[in-house]
């Protein structure tokens, strides 16, 4: 897939085992991510989460380019990167990125992080809109449940993310936060008229929403203020 992807001109950042070899004179990639001395470990952001900024130490080091297939002067370079938590700096993951000439650590380490998104949102189709709760074992009762589903999720999401945050964001505790897709399913579950619902569950739902959603603001605030605070090793 890498060589499909580098034929291509596609850049990427593929996670790989401890036991990946890179090309010579790297052996295993765990080997090669040990030798890496101290100041080589930079501390970078891959993105937000719900309890702050995912804050990783990331090392990394250029590949030599391969002369039958990148040719005289090549565009892009290779790079292996291993990744660890400040708490728990024994448990390494590696990668290995293909990026232009020139990229910084921090886009590979910012695309890495990409994958929460992607996992996020599986998960929310699978709770929200019972992605995997099918029992079939042929293509066409599998797509019949899959395509629903996935349709429901992204109607979901798009209305989610039509939304605004009330308040300063997540510095401010008195904000509440953007509506989640797990938030509209539940208000709609409600609201719609099936038939019409009575006007005191109409009115509990929308305040139980709001109390919801600013409460997990006053959270939100407490775990960023917490891991971006000076000192703190989280």
């Amino acid at each position: 897939m890498r060589r499909t992807l580098e034929e291509a001109g596609a850049g990427y950042v593929l996670a790989v085992p401890k036991s990946q070899q890179p090309h010579a004179p790297l052996g295993r990639i765990d080997q090669a991510i040990a030798d890496a001395p101290d100041e080589a470990w930079e501390r970078h952001s891959c993105g937000d989460g719900a309890k702050g900024p995912r804050l990783y130490e990331w090392a990394g080091a250029r590949l030599p380019s391969i002369s039958v297939s990148d040719g005289g002067r090549p565009t892009h370079e290779r790079c292996v990167l291993g990744r660890r938590s400040p708490a728990r700096p024994n448990e390494i993951a590696y990668y290995l990125a293909y990026t232009p000439n020139g990229t910084s650590v921090a886009d590979p380490v910012r695309i890495a992080g990409s994958r929460w998104a992607i996992e996020e949102a599986f998960q929310a189709a699978k709770n929200e809109c019972g992605l995997d709760q099918y029992e079939v074992r042929r293509n066409p009762g599998w797509y019949r449940h899959i395509t629903p589903a996935t349709l429901t999720h992204a109607f979901l999401a798009v209305v989610a993310a039509q939304t605004t945050e009330r308040g300063g964001g997540r510095n401010d505790p008195t904000s509440t936060i953007r509506f989640t897709v797990a938030e509209v399913r539940r208000l709609l579950d409600t609201l719609l008229p099936r038939p019409t619902p009575r006007l005191g569950a109409v009115v509990h739902a929308l305040n139980w929403s709001l109390w919801r959603r600013q409460h997990q603001a006053i959270t939100r605030h407490r775990h960023y203020r917490r891991r971006t605070s000076s000192g703190n090793d989280f």
